[in-house]
Parts: structure tokens; sequence; C-alpha cells
């Protein structure tokens, strides 16, 4: 497979062509995915639950990520790689541009960022310093204990319309891509068709540009309580690979999402 760019990216979101994205945290994961044709790999701060054993993201540490993205980065060397900046590594201007250029030494391509207004001045120093940024807005796990819980985002008038107005304040500021999480279809319909980057969503409907699921979910091999909007692929095939192919499969031809699978 050749190199993934943000250009290539944008292309398929032109001409329509879903993104299959997942998360992945070591080298063989890693290469299995890029192996099975898997373009973007996020390198989650939900590291927290699924390989610490934490009961959410918050302790998560700018280290971690950076040491996963390594790994990763060594088993995916062609994939284009997302990098969470966690909990309280950006919270000014000064300590994002020094985490970021951790990660980006560590492998990654992209960072992300949780979070809407707040971060715009943070975004366009980045930018400027062409920096190649995912925001992430919705239901953003660092902010759980703010929200209430985990909750989906956006179902009323005002918070639908404050999701959009953010989703369109952070393309201005420099975001590259963006991430949906846990709001309802028709409202992430209409902030993908507002943008001209590649949105992903993950509990957000089939009309965003791409999707993404976390690895342990999708082979359904996590502990306790999954989300409703996640799916086991592997419960329907015969190997990891073959679950990996039907996830591609099903996101390109956008069979995945379901109606039962969103809000």
């Amino acid at each position: 497979m050749e190199s993934i760019t943000i250009s290539q990216l944008k292309n398929w979101k032109r001409n329509k062509k879903k993104i299959a994205a997942i998360t992945a945290y070591d080298f063989s994961f890693s290469r299995l995915f890029s192996n099975c044709g898997i373009p973007v790999i996020l390198i989650g701060d939900s590291l927290g639950m699924t390989i610490q054993g934490h009961t959410s993201t918050l302790p998560v540490k700018i280290e971690d990520i950076a040491y996963h993205t390594k790994a990763v980065r060594k088993g995916a060397p062609n994939t284009f790689l997302i990098s969470d900046l966690p909990f309280m590594s950006y919270y000014d201007t000064k300590q994002a541009l020094k985490n970021t250029a951790k990660i980006i030494r560590s492998g990654a391509n992209m960072i992300k960022m949780e979070g809407g207004k707040w971060l715009i001045e943070i975004i366009r120093e980045l930018s400027n310093r062409l920096i190649l940024i995912c925001g992430h807005i919705g239901l953003i796990p660092q902010s759980f204990h703010y929200l209430g819980g985990y909750k989906v985002q956006g179902r009323k008038e005002n918070d639908a319309n404050k999701l959009i107005d953010e989703a369109l304040l952070l393309e201005e500021a420099g975001i590259n891509m963006l991430i949906l999480e846990c709001i309802p279809e028709k409202l992430a319909k209409k902030i993908t068709e507002s943008l001209s980057i590649p949105v992903i969503g993950i509990g957000s409907g089939k009309n965003t540009d791409g999707q993404i699921l976390v690895m342990h979910d999708l082979l359904g091999i996590t502990e306790g309580k999954t989300p409703s909007f996640t799916k086991n692929f592997l419960s329907e095939s015969d190997s990891i690979q073959k679950a990996i192919q039907k996830y591609i499969y099903e996101v390109e031809h956008s069979i995945y999402p379901s109606k039962k699978h969103s809000f």
C-alpha cells in the first residue's frame, strides 16, 4: 500500500469514497490492519481503558501516546496515523506546541484534540506551523464529567446549532479533519455537507465521510457493556483479517452503520 496522505483523504471526500478507520496501539495489530487495507489508524487515548485498565481516558499521559505511536508506526509504515493529545496536554498554546512536537516525532501524521471554540487560537498557531490537526466534537470523552456521562450530544436545537457553529469555526481555524462522536444522524449529515474537510463519524450515522471504531469493540473483545453504535464484526467472520475486511466493505458501501447503530 502506498503512503496515505491528507490530500488523498480529501479527494476521497470529494469523490464520495468512504474512509474506514480504526484504533490501534501496538505493532502486531497495526501491521494486520495495514495489510488488510485500513487507510487510517488512530492511536487513541482510549488506550487508557483498553490497554491500561482505567475507567476513563483521563489518566493517559503524553508519554503513553508517544510510546504507542512509535509501535504503531513500525507496524503500519504507510498508513495515515492520527494520535490523540490526551487530557490537559494542550491547555494552552505553548503546551500544545510542545506535546505536538513529541507526537509528530513519534511518527504521527496528524494530532487530534477534543473541544470547540476554546481551541480556536491553539489550532491557528498549530496550523500556521503546518501541523495537521483533527478536531473532535459531540461526545468528547475527556470532558465526560462535565457532560454528565457518555451521552448523545446535539439532540436539542440549540445544542445542534452550537455543534454546527463549532465545526465551521474549527475548519476556519485550520483543522484538516473532524471526528463527530455520538450525535444524531441528521445533524452529522448536515455538518459533513457543510465542511470541505473529511468528517469521520463514531455513533453518528452513515452520512459522514467515514467511520472509526475502537478495535476492541469491532472485534468483540471489550469487557463489559459495549456502546450501542458498535458492531462485533468478528462474530460474523472466521478470522480477524476477514472481520477487518468486512468492516472496510460495510463502511465503503454504507452498510455500517445501520439505523440500529445510529441515533
